[in-house]
């Protein structure tokens, strides 16, 4: 039997903390250093740098990690397994060669390919695969913009493939984040595309460190509890030949590895309790999460299906330029200054029906008789969409300046006018997997394809989950918990209840998935749990969320992780680089929904400290 693998993470998203790489390097023992570059919003800044300049398209700050702590791994035999490749994986391995003959380094570079569809979309969709839109059912025939990305989300058998030919460094494109780890952990344990239960263990191990320091306490709801969270430790996925997994951080580090931080992480951008992987689907209804002491978190017990027929598609389009103009309104009169406002600058701009959409929002986070000139103020934030950058650039924000001295008492805005910004559209969508043919290039300039074998069960959902970007599908596919999971029961006797936030009592994480957000809700008592199920109908989180008015909301339950989770539909639009919400990745949502003020049973409560 093979030792476990250590398998650190340096980087969440792209713009993450730099000296990560070094960190997890230098902090203690660690046997291979991944990281997760790439979102929906990562691919479209991607696809801008490489039209300026044909040799890029790939995460930059990638490189910079690896000049602090190439030689450091070479020396240790430290894996690198990345996805900074982004866009032109072969580009950023040339980089890192380059790099490495700089240091007078000796480093085997592999890079993966094949995830690029775009220039092959002609040819699917003559051939009958029309890449519906997972939420709405559309054509992507019909799909307002140009396409400039498309991209299908890989596996971890290229991986495997690299390192099993000696490859120190791999340079992936659009891979799964699970992947980072499932392709260490296959090759060094020696795995089989059909041992479901380990792969699935290895797809829990990354979904929870590939966002970095949120699983060692970074966005936690309890975050007041928790040590050095001015710098919190990037997190270890200790993963054995099982496939079940420990997930730790080195000693020293701030933050902490607990069951809270750690089932935050579990509920982050997922759906029911089907998790659908290139590879495999993990049963997130299997998960068994244990505290062994020490910022020590085991995960076992995750039971596999087998890998989709298809796999996930995430398209970029060019979907026109937009604008946004922000007033500050004082004191009295809040909505009546907005109305005059609207009314005033549609005066102005000959109408609002011009603009493909025209949208304003009334923030109020102003008091009454507040204390202070800033509390006393609210925002109107008024964005302009449209396919003609001249009608949405400084005609638009010029228009809104010339109200300065003509509107309401007390107007100022937060910014000069502004030209108009290209914005993107995001498109989740399948194609069969047989039609994706992954490559690897290896250290030798050898390219290997690795074909991917689906191997289709009848309940498995047809969609691949790729955790930041993922894209829940209603109506599409029919997986087993496609429809609202019911709560338990009536639930406990509830006794003598207080009127206090739900966040007193139950924690929260909260994400995009495409157009969609997700809010996972957990307990950390069963007692508490057995409240939360019983309380938390789609009903009452209707009540507690009314932006969901008019929008699909599914409900699953996970008992053993003693939460809850909510996928609103449609809440983000048509993703984060074209949605008007000023919270546009529904980060806050969770926290919103802690907030909210709820009769709390007395005995649940926590004692006073």
């Amino acid at each position: 039997m093979t030792e476990p693998l250590r398998i650190a993470n340096c980087s969440g998203f792209y713009g993450d903390r730099l000296s990560a790489a070094r960190e997890m390097v230098e902090g203690g023992p660690i046997d291979v250093l991944t990281g997760d570059w790439l979102a929906e919003l990562t691919m479209l800044i991607l696809w801008k740098g490489l039209q300026r300049d044909a040799s890029r398209g790939w995460a930059h700050t990638f490189l910079t990690q690896m000049e602090e702590v190439l030689g450091t791994c070479v020396d240790r035999g430290i894996k690198v397994v990345t996805n900074a490749g982004g866009l032109n994986p072969a580009g950023l391995a040339d980089q890192v060669r380059a790099l490495a003959e700089r240091l007078g380094l000796s480093v085997a570079v592999a890079h993966v390919e094949g995830d690029d569809l775009l220039p092959r979309i002609d040819e699917l969709t003559t051939a009958g695969h029309t890449m519906d839109h997972l939420d709405t059912g559309a054509a992507l025939g019909t799909a307002p913009g140009t396409v400039v990305s498309a991209n299908a989300y890989l596996g971890a058998w290229p991986i495997v493939e690299a390192l099993g030919s000696g490859a120190d460094v791999v340079v992936c494109p659009r891979v799964t984040d699970a992947s980072l780890v499932v392709g260490p952990a296959a090759w060094h344990h020696g795995w089989s595309e059909t041992d479901w239960d380990a792969l699935a263990g290895a797809v829990v191990a990354g979904h929870v460190i590939e966002c970095g320091p949120q699983a060692t306490g970074g966005n936690y709801a309890f975050f007041t509890e928790v040590r050095g969270m001015e710098h919190p430790g990037f997190p270890i996925a200790e993963v054995a030949s099982d496939g079940s997994s420990v997930i730790t951080k080195h000693p020293g580090t701030g933050g902490e590895v607990s069951v809270g931080t750690v089932t935050a992480q579990l509920l982050y951008e997922i759906s029911g309790h089907h998790y659908p992987n290139t590879d495999v689907v993990a049963r997130f209804d299997t998960i068994e999460v244990t505290d062994e002491g020490g910022d020590r978190v085991r995960l076992s017990g995750t039971t596999g299906l087998p890998a989709p027929d298809d796999v996930k598609v995430c398209l970029n389009l060019l979907g026109g330029w937009r604008n946004t103009m922000t007033f500050v309104l004082t004191g009295l009169d809040v909505e009546a200054k907005a109305d005059l406002t609207v009314r005033s600058l549609a005066d102005a701009l000959g109408g609002t029906g011009q603009y493909a959409e025209f949208d304003a929002r009334l923030i109020r986070s102003d008091k009454e008789d507040a204390p202070t000139n800033v509390e006393a103020t609210a925002q109107l934030r008024i964005t302009v969409k449209d396919e003609d950058a001249e009608r949405v650039g400084r005609r638009f924000s010029g228009a809104v300046t010339e109200l300065a001295l003509a509107g309401y008492p007390g107007l100022h805005l937060t910014a000069p006018p502004g030209g108009a910004t290209a914005y993107g559209v995001y498109w989740p969508a399948l194609v069969p997997a047989a039609l994706v043919v992954p490559s690897v290039v290896l250290p030798d300039g050898t390219r290997v394809d690795v074909p991917h074998h689906g191997h289709r069960a009848g309940s498995v959902p047809s969609v691949v989950d790729s955790g930041e970007d993922a894209s829940l599908a209603p109506g599409v596919f029919e997986a087993p918990d496609a429809v609202p999971s019911p709560h338990a029961g009536p639930g406990p006797d509830v006794g003598r209840t207080v009127r206090l936030p739900l966040g007193s009592l139950i924690g929260a994480r909260s994400g995009d998935k495409g157009g969609n957000a997700n809010v996972g809700l957990w307990a950390r008592t069963d007692g508490a749990w057995a409240w939360l199920d019983a309380e938390l109908t789609l009903e009452r989180f209707r009540e507690l969320l009314p932006e969901a008015a008019g929008l699909a909301v599914q409900r699953h339950a996970f008992p053993n992780l003693r939460a809850l989770n909510f996928v609103v539909i449609g809440l983000l639009g048509e993703g984060v680089a074209s949605s008007t919400r000023p919270d546009p990745q529904a980060k806050g949502l969770g926290e919103y929904l802690r907030s909210r003020v709820v009769d709390i049973p007395a005995h649940l409560l926590p004692p006073a400290s």
